[in-house]
């Protein structure tokens, strides 16, 4: 499948790559499967991921989220257009030490917000073994939960609301 992605680069303030150098770094995660995307971006924003999206829908192809890559799984390997957040989108947006919540961007690693948090005597409760690189969104993705889940439970049992930007 060939697609022109320069309408894409100009639309976005994140990035597009589509050399073979980036696509086939990000044609395996953590699991034994490998497939080449057609194209890598990484989003600076909501709006960017809106452009993709829409993009990919225009294109009749897949968006493929992305952060960590540590699935073991191949969730994030595929032959679609990779969507990394993890570059830019990786921000804590708020805390309420009150009421005892954070609001953060899907690209932000779990142990740099618990990292956050301790000070606060806080921790977001799953406790994965990929914690110095898994990130937020990936953790919702896959309902993460960790060697402790009985104690501390998975991420859905932690969870308020998302954003989340759907194909339509």
């Amino acid at each position: 499948m060939h697609v022109d992605f320069s309408s894409l680069k100009s639309q976005l303030e994140g990035d597009v790559f589509t050399d073979n150098v980036q696509r086939i770094l990000y044609s395996t995660d953590a699991s034994q499967y490998k497939e080449l995307p057609l194209a890598v971006t990484r989003p600076k924003n909501k709006e960017d991921i809106k452009k993709i999206i829409a993009f990919a829908c225009k294109n009749k192809t897949s968006v493929i989220p992305r952060g960590g890559g540590t699935s073991l799984a191949g969730q994030v390997v595929g032959n679609g257009i990779v969507a990394d957040i993890s570059k830019y989108m990786n921000k804590i947006l708020e805390f309420n030490k009150d009421e005892k919540y954070v609001i953060v961007e899907p690209g932000v690693v779990l142990a740099e917000l618990n990292q956050y948090l301790t000070k606060y005597g806080l921790q977001f409760g799953p406790e994965t073994s990929t914690a110095n690189r898994c990130v937020i969104g990936g953790m919702l993705g896959n309902n993460s939960c960790g060697l402790h889940s009985l104690v501390y439970g998975s991420v859905r049992d932690h969870i308020l609301e998302v954003d989340a930007i759907l194909s339509d």
